[in-house]
């Protein structure tokens, strides 16, 4: 696999790119990405307790939370954290205790602090994605899980052909094409206490995946009704 490079994103590139999305994000992605959404609120909420969202955007997936658990929300872009403070005000969402300014990269939380941490469409986006898995793994309690949806690049064919064309025009939106599952395999691997429970193609046409890892530790009563692991090969 070739090795994802930090010079292909930035911070300021992601974090102008996330302002200028703010106002149309919803109407743009609120549909493509809607079950996406709700897979990974699903899973969370299996776990339930103190949930970290990653990337939490305009908020648009803080409704779907249930009232039971506590939600913290983080983004880079100020902009998109407007919309999700007013969306949070405006519903009354209670169980939504904070929404932060923050990189992922650098999280400004305690080891072993949330039962759950969430990232949707956030880690093809990152400068380092390893880094940032890493953070998630820190401050995820033993028995917990990262409940990821991402964009998965093609191994081969046309539509790897067409990621490798695109790639120039998406980093400038903030986005990355060429992504492969390996590096979560590969993280999964190396990172201490982890384990990679599920991976599970999600819309639009497969492009995306949910997967979800644990952190070892204290039994976790939400994994005896979990999807099994996708075989890859």
């Amino acid at each position: 696999m070739t090795q994802v490079r930090r010079s292909e994103l930035d911070i300021e590139t992601v974090t102008k790119a996330y302002d200028r999305w703010a106002p149309v994000y919803d109407l743009v992605f609120g549909a493509v990405f809607k079950e996406g959404r709700s897979v990974a609120v699903e899973a969370a909420e299996r776990v339930g307790g103190r949930i970290l969202e990653v990337g939490v955007g305009t908020g648009i997936s803080l409704p779907l939370y249930s009232g039971r658990n506590e939600i913290y929300g983080i983004d880079i872009s100020e902009g998109m954290l407007l919309k999700a403070k007013k969306r949070v005000a405006e519903l009354g969402l209670a169980n939504v205790r904070d929404l932060l300014v923050m990189d992922a990269e650098h999280l400004n939380f305690p080891d072993n602090h949330f039962d759950v941490v969430v990232a949707q469409y956030v880690i093809s986006t990152a400068p380092n994605p390893e880094a940032v898995l890493d953070e998630f793994a820190r401050v995820l309690k033993p028995g917990g899980e990262i409940v990821v949806v991402t964009r998965v690049g093609a191994e081969a064919g046309l539509r790897r052909s067409l990621e490798k064309w695109f790639a120039p025009a998406a980093r400038k939106l903030g986005w990355r094409t060429e992504f492969s599952f390996e590096l979560y395999r590969r993280w999964a691997n190396r990172a201490a206490a982890i384990e990679l429970i599920e991976r599970r193609a999600m819309p639009p046409f497969g492009h995306f995946s949910l997967i979800r890892f644990g952190k070892t530790g204290a039994s976790s009563t939400a994994r005896s009704d979990a999807a099994p692991m996708e075989r890859t090969g």
